[in-house]
């Protein structure tokens, strides 16, 4: 197929949505489709055989890491000459509603479909626009309310989605992870004693508690900093992996209360995947998610996960048997929400039989999350779509798969039978 991506966010920005979309165009190249992304300027003109075009943006002051991007003339004349099968809108909020009125009026008959991947309902609160909510949810559902499907990455995120009135064309589109990348194996002595400052035999007798992700308030990080302030550092480390706008104030509030931590800042691949393998239990407070990708990375490097029981966390941990999930009830006062995290801390660095038991459950079910299974849930997507706009196609898409096992050499030879085609090679087969 020919598939056209509007997207708010990718590289060089390091979060969940690019790092997405980054495996979506490797398996989108690997299964032969041909691919124009529009989003906001990389610095590249190609990735995994997709064609790049970026465009400039504002910077959204209360968070200087995103950008408001601006639709350029030069994305419609490019939407246009590419003929796309399928356009696919990423998180539609700025310019994924450019690229809609865009699209409705230049390729009216192109089937759109979507991807939500970010509760900015939800954040518009912990940044103290609580009032801005409702119009968030509205906003979120009109940008996707023109899309054959609607995508989100777990059943708890579709639950809350059809709860403020999304239509009934949700669909999951899971996330996978690389257990060759990510894997118990990377484990290293010489790094937890790197951490703590200290020699490797006595590192050993400390459990290190883990959290990955952007460095801001929103991740309601400050959860895991203040149970673990009250916690005996003579057991426990504490490490924070990555950056964000919240680093400076946290780092400077440890070093004022003598509260040992160890900031790493951005980590990736390899050194990543050992971060990972060389903690204990990973802390993720987090309650805006609507998956939890580093919850998944932690669970296949072997870690328990003490988290909150929130919108796609929930999905992956199961409470009691590959980590923790903390109920936090609605105005439940924030010294009780603390006080109970830190008891879900303390009873995993106080029993290794108990982490060790989760450790293995928790390998075991990341074991069932494959990145080609979640980028063929996409691919069926696009699939369903274009057949849904002109069922012509899957008439002839059966035609084509007719053709192929029945042994037509010469279709065979072009088209495998696990191949891919879309509504431009299936109607080349009719035609010929």
């Amino acid at each position: 197929m020919r598939i056209a991506i509007i997207t708010e966010n990718f590289l060089p920005k390091v979060d969940g949505v690019t790092r997405t979309l980054a495996r979506l165009l490797e398996h989108l190249q690997d299964t032969g489709h041909q691919v124009l992304l529009l989003g906001p300027e990389s610095g590249r003109t190609e990735y995994a055989g997709a064609t790049l075009l970026g465009t400039a943006g504002i910077p959204f002051l209360p968070y200087p890491e995103l950008k408001l991007n601006l639709w350029r003339p030069a994305f419609t004349q490019k939407l246009i000459d590419f003929e796309p099968d399928v356009i696919h809108l990423v998180d539609p909020v700025w310019l994924g509603a450019a690229g809609l009125a865009v699209c409705r009026y230049y390729l009216p008959n192109t089937p759109l479909v979507s991807s939500y991947h970010t509760n900015l309902a939800t954040y518009c609160g912990h940044f103290g626009w609580g009032f801005f909510t409702p119009l968030m949810w509205r906003w979120n559902k009109f940008c996707h309310s023109y899309c054959h499907y609607v995508v989100c990455p777990s059943k708890s995120t579709s639950r809350m989605l059809a709860n403020q009135g999304f239509d009934d064309n949700l669909r999951i589109w899971p996330r996978g992870v690389d257990m060759g990348m990510f894997s118990p194996s990377r484990r290293s002595k010489a790094l937890r004693a790197q951490w703590m400052g200290v020699d490797e035999a006595e590192a050993h007798s400390k459990a290190v508690i883990l959290y990955v992700g952007r460095v801001s308030f929103e991740k309601n990080l400050d959860l895991v900093i203040e149970a673990y302030k009250g916690m005996n550092h003579q057991r426990c480390h504490l490490v924070i992996v990555g950056h964000g706008p919240a680093f400076d104030a946290i780092q400077s509030e440890c070093a004022q209360t003598n509260t040992p931590v160890t900031f790493t800042g951005y980590l990736q691949g390899i050194q990543l995947a050992a971060a990972y393998a060389s903690a204990d239990i990973f802390a993720f407070p987090s309650v805006t998610e609507t998956f939890g990708q580093v919850v998944l990375e932690a669970m296949a490097s072997g870690l328990p996960v003490a988290g909150l029981r929130a919108e796609g966390v929930r999905d992956l941990v199961d409470h009691g048997r590959t980590g923790t999930l903390l109920d936090i009830r609605r105005n439940m006062p924030r010294d009780q929400q603390i006080s109970k995290y830190q008891q879900h801390l303390l009873t995993l660095v106080e029993n290794p039989e108990m982490r060790l038991r989760m450790s293995r459950a928790a390998l075991d079910k990341a074991k069932r999350y494959t990145w080609w299974e979640a980028m063929e849930a996409m691919v069926r997507v696009y699939r369903d779509a274009v057949i849904a706009n002109n069922p012509y196609f899957a008439k002839e898409e059966s035609l084509a798969a007719d053709h192929t096992s029945s042994g037509d050499s010469g279709v065979e030879e072009d088209f495998p039978a696990d191949s891919n085609c879309g509504a431009h090679s299936s109607i080349l087969i009719a035609s010929s």
